[in-house]
């Protein structure tokens, strides 16, 4: 399938297709760093932190599969390597063992303003191309990181 297919130009679309793929791999850090505060969380909060960190993990497997098939329907291959990832992602790989239960969510909030940063480019690269499929999935992912980033920084008692 080509772009033009759903009435968009293809080299118009290259921007955005490029931007998603380094969203991926940015996102496949992110659930893998949610997935080991899940499994490594101790102390006090585990409770509630055990649930949340499922929460977002669980919204970060959506989220990928989405991003790849949006890729797909925009006519090019999603990056499918974790080999891929690890190079071309901003969001780096932590080891969560014996983390202190606040650094593993000041952790996941510095992923969170990675990802909605670049959310922002995509909105401006997705309207340049007039591909208001991708700006409407994109625009959901990041409202969702925007409220639990309150959240998350209300938890932390951060400003």
């Amino acid at each position: 399938m080509d772009a033009k297919e759903i009435s968009l130009n293809e080299k118009e679309v290259k921007p955005v297709v490029d931007l998603l793929n380094d969203y991926l791999a940015n996102y496949h850090i992110h659930y893998q760093k949610l997935r080991g505060c899940h499994w490594n969380i101790k102390g006090q909060n585990f409770f509630t932190l055990h649930v949340k960190f499922e929460e977002l993990y669980t919204n970060a497997q959506v989220t990928i599969d989405e991003i790849a098939e949006r890729v797909l329907t925009l006519g090019k291959p999603p990056h499918s390597r974790f080999a891929d990832y690890i190079q071309e992602s901003q969001i780096k790989e932590i080891n969560t063992i014996g983390m202190a239960d606040l650094d593993m969510v000041d952790a996941i909030l510095d992923d969170m303003a990675k990802l909605i940063e670049m959310e922002r480019e995509l909105l401006i690269a997705t309207d340049d191309a007039s591909d208001d499929g991708t700006n409407d999935m994109v625009n959901r992912f990041m409202q969702f990181k925007e409220k639990n980033t309150w959240m998350l920084r209300s938890f932390a008692g951060k400003k």
